[in-house]
């Protein structure tokens, strides 16, 4: 007797790095499973950092999401604890080879909410052939950073989210960590050093960079010779391969702002989840666990745009030799990439604190201000929470 034919839905998010790899794997899944048809949709990069889990959970049977929504999703149930379904080894094989924080950040409440399809944190990077013509070097400190900065060739993404993830890196790579204590986001005298320092670099950048999100900036630099350098932006794999892009970037470790250790980002990438309505979950769970699989994200995945979470990948011959060694250059940053808070009032405070943090660092004002603004948002998701 013939299967009847099983059709998933999925949601990811608009770049070929998120939705063309999607495609692929679900084609190939097809292929080895005939009964199974998966459908992909996309959403814009803002949509999918701004939209409930549990309104997508509502229409959609497979979800790739950001790592925040781990506490939104074990608060509402609304996708499924992957720890029920697969087994014990295949979540021992994600977490051996986690790329930096990558699997943890989907465990919350003591279940695993997502498996990490896709690892990024912000990285550096550059236009070698405008760095020769211009007689400049690669940064190594901050210092530095700031003397290119001035030649108006240096550009970053400064809208809200990114933003506030930037003014994390601040902090933390001044030797503390955002949101660790109760009460308040990040100390005073921290706090005030790092928008200070964050403020001194972005006053050298073009204002259309207050409007750019990260795939903005590297369409800039491909596009045109305006840019040469960018100091921090979450990470895309594409720009690095040759026949993507016009131009080809490279990718490099962030420069050190203390002139000790390289600057600590804040973790992205995202993850695969199955939601609660989902009525197939033997096929989800078998096309998750096959997505996540060293085959696929080192293969398939890989060469159809995507950019893999498993370490297996980062290290392979393959993928770095298509990436001008993307994956080595900037496996050191996403190793100690800051893990950001993910407690169901957390997206709330994600929401907002970007505004508060741009306004500043363009606008100006009181770093105190600034920090007291922050503590109130914090405490007030707290109450969320």
């Amino acid at each position: 007797m013939e299967n009847k034919r099983i059709v998933l839905k999925g949601i990811t998010w608009n770049h070929s790095r998120g939705f063309t790899p999607m495609v692929a794997t679900a084609q190939r899944f097809s292929e080895l499973n005939p009964h199974v048809e998966i459908t992909w949709e996309k959403r814009s990069l803002q949509a999918f950092a701004d939209f409930s889990v549990q309104q997508l959970a509502e229409i959609y049977d497979l979800l790739v999401i950001d790592h925040p929504w781990a506490g939104f999703a074990a608060r509402t149930k609304s996708i499924l604890p992957l720890d029920s379904y697969l087994s014990e080894a295949d979540l021992k094989d994600q977490q051996d080879h986690s790329v930096g924080h990558s699997y943890i950040s989907y465990h919350f409440d003591e279940h695993q909410w997502a498996l990490p399809i896709d690892a990024a944190t912000p990285v550096a990077s550059s236009r070698p052939d405008l760095l020769k013509k211009h007689a400049m070097q690669l940064p190594k400190t901050y210092k530095e950073l700031l003397s290119i900065a001035d030649s108006g060739k240096v550009g970053f993404s400064l809208i809200p989210i990114d933003t506030l993830m930037s003014f994390y890196m601040f902090c933390c790579s001044l030797g503390e960590d955002p949101c660790q204590t109760e009460r308040e986001v990040i100390s005073k005298e921290i706090g005030i050093k790092a928008l200070q320092l964050f403020k001194q670099l972005a006053d050298k950048v073009d204002k259309r960079f207050h409007h750019y999100n990260p795939i903005k900036v590297y369409e800039t630099m491909v596009n045109t010779d305006d840019i040469v350098y960018c100091p921090f932006a979450y990470g895309y794999s594409n720009y690095a391969r040759h026949g993507y892009a016009e131009r080809v970037l490279h990718f490099h470790d962030l420069v050190s702002l203390t002139n000790k250790e390289n600057m600590r980002s804040t973790l992205g990438g995202t993850g695969l989840a199955v939601s609660a309505k989902c009525k197939h979950l033997s096929e989800a769970m078998q096309y998750v666990r096959y997505v996540a699989s060293p085959i696929c994200q080192q293969g398939l995945f890989f060469d159809n745009g995507g950019q893999p979470g498993h370490l297996k990948a980062w290290k392979a011959v393959h993928t770095n030799k298509l990436s001008g060694n993307y994956f080595y250059n900037t496996l050191p940053a996403l190793e100690r990439a800051f893990l950001r808070p993910r407690y169901h009032g957390h997206m709330f405070f994600q929401d907002h604190a970007g505004d508060i943090v741009r306004d500043y660092i363009i606008k100006g004002g009181k770093e105190q201000a600034v920090l007291t603004k922050l503590n109130e948002l914090y405490n007030e998701s707290k109450v969320l929470a």
